[in-house]
């Protein structure tokens, strides 16, 4: 329900209609430049049972980093960012490579005890707040088929099916959730191809994460914060309001009326490559955002490195945004600096961070 969290997607989706924490090399900026965001990192995700969600994501293609020790342990930092005292947490650091970029993309995996928890995991493609990333996969159906006879299928789509866009025979993308409800959007590889017949030229799509979104309520707040305030670049100003079958299927919704706004920022990893966060909105989806927390099970985030983090937070909390935890940005080990933020729209959790200057 609540989550966070190339230009596919619902973008996908179009596209395909159209044919019918923390990972690696980072700036080291001194904190006394203007503040802006540097690009997008990586994805968290709140879990259940750790082991349970290793197991799936590793069934997806993605490795686990054997640096990231997986034990229970106390973590100040972890309760000071989230806001909680006398809890024991532990984490995975699951990768697999940015299609983007070709350079590792990092999802993380917590876990927590010693804290009552909500399970949010029972919510819809469209729910207020809900995050999704898109995984390019070499062969979908394959996937699609291992994940099924492994018993770890949870389909959003229509007949548990992957959904062929309009004039194709075959399926090529759907939505499907972890196991905890969280969505990720399977998309089969696809060669580049050129104009044919009136068909513009369309680009390859090589396997990896490919991009991250988030369902919003108030596009005109959401793209204010995600692009005026962190820096996106806002790829395609027309956003119509789409609806039909092939917009139904992929997410297993009835009616739904929907756009996107697709912003384009630097991966972290690779600044100069750019990876996409997708903002998608639907017409008649409307409905207040339930409360919920960074610590409940089936919410995520997106991680965006920066530099000048002081003078960012004051920035984005002067545009409505809300600091999590408490004693404001925390200092890790290595001397990394962040801070947990919620935006102004869905309370959608983003964490801003900054490496030491060398």
């Amino acid at each position: 329900m609540f989550r966070l969290a190339s230009a596919l997607s619902i973008r996908t989706l179009a596209a395909f209609a159209g044919l019918a924490l923390c990972a690696p090399a980072f700036s080291q900026a001194a904190r006394d430049e203007s503040p802006r965001v540097v690009g997008i990192a990586f994805v968290g995700r709140m879990v259940a049972d750790l082991d349970k969600s290793v197991t799936f994501y590793k069934a997806l293609g993605f490795n686990q980093d054997p640096a990231a020790d997986p034990a229970w342990r106390r973590d100040d930092v972890v309760e000071r960012l989230y806001g909680v005292k006398g809890v024991q947490t532990r984490m995975a650091k699951m990768f697999i490579n940015s299609n983007v970029s070709g350079q590792r993309f990092v999802v993380y995996l917590r876990e927590l005890k010693g804290i009552k928890r909500k399970n949010l995991a029972g919510y819809t493609a469209w729910e207020p707040g809900a995050s999704h990333f898109g995984l390019i996969v070499p062969n979908a159906a394959l996937t699609w088929s291992q994940l099924k006879t492994d018993g770890m299928l949870r389909a959003r789509s229509w007949g548990e099916q992957l959904i062929a866009p309009p004039g194709q025979t075959k399926g090529m993308l759907a939505y499907l959730t972890d196991p905890d409800g969280l969505d990720i959007e399977l998309i089969d590889q696809r060669p580049a191809a050129p104009a044919e017949n009136g068909r513009p030229a369309r680009a390859a799509l090589p396997p990896g994460v490919s991009h991250v979104g988030l369902v919003v309520l108030d596009s005109d707040k959401a793209r204010a914060f995600y692009g005026d305030l962190l820096g996106g670049q806002l790829l395609q100003s027309d956003s119509p309001w789409l609806q039909g079958d092939f917009y139904d299927s992929a997410v297993g919704g009835h009616g739904n009326v929907l756009r996107f706004f697709n912003y384009s920022f630097a991966e972290a990893a690779a600044p100069n490559s750019r990876m996409n966060l997708e903002l998608v909105e639907y017409q008649n989806r409307k409905k207040p955002v339930a409360p919920y927390r960074i610590t409940d099970i089936g919410v995520g985030y997106v991680g965006f490195e920066v530099v000048g983090l002081d003078a960012m937070l004051a920035r984005v909390t002067a545009a409505g945004a809300k600091a999590v935890g408490y004693g404001g940005i925390v200092t890790m080990k290595s001397g990394t600096r962040e801070v947990m933020v919620r935006d102004p729209d869905v309370g959608g959790f983003v964490l801003l961070f900054e490496h030491p200057r060398k």
